[in-house]
């Protein structure tokens, strides 16, 4: 993450601000992606479901819902569920009112695995904010004002 911003002749303060947070996403996204997946064998989209699912009455939500939780389309989160299905984290369920409802429902596998990575995430989400803190005054200001509307 560079501390060095770039502005435009056109950049308004949202649109600075808007950027500065859209590099900070983009920095903590890759580094939680990269020690899930090397640490737990988990991508962030699946660890999120997982985390959704462990969250929802019964351990159950439909596709639909999980897909919008996610920011995922439906082929996107079909084929997300279908690794999550492989490894044996959930399971699919039809809606017993709604033959057409496809539910996704949570393993006891697959609260494990979560439960597991949490530690993970939250220690790396911590590191990569600090970095971030560190290496940029524009986010550090953001991250300090944020942060304690947090704990």
């Amino acid at each position: 993450m560079s501390s060095t911003v770039q502005i435009a002749s056109s950049d308004t303060g949202d649109a600075l601000m808007w950027n500065q947070m859209l590099t900070l996403h983009a920095h903590v996204e890759q580094r939680l992606g990269t020690v899930l997946q090397r640490q737990h064998g988990l991508g962030l989209s699946e660890y999120r479901a997982l985390g959704f699912l462990a969250d929802a009455d019964d351990g159950e939500l439909r596709m639909q819902d999980l897909a919008t939780r996610l920011g995922l389309n439906q082929s996107s989160v079909t084929r997300l569920v279908s690794r999550l299905n492989a490894a044996g984290f959930t399971y699919r369920d039809l809606c017993p009112d709604d033959k057409r409802g496809v539910y996704t429902v949570i393993t006891d596998a697959g609260r494990a695995r979560h439960q597991e990575a949490r530690h993970t995430y939250a220690e790396t989400l911590s590191t990569a904010l600090d970095e971030a803190t560190q290496q940029n005054p524009l986010i550090s200001s953001l991250l300090t004002a944020a942060r304690p509307l947090f704990r």
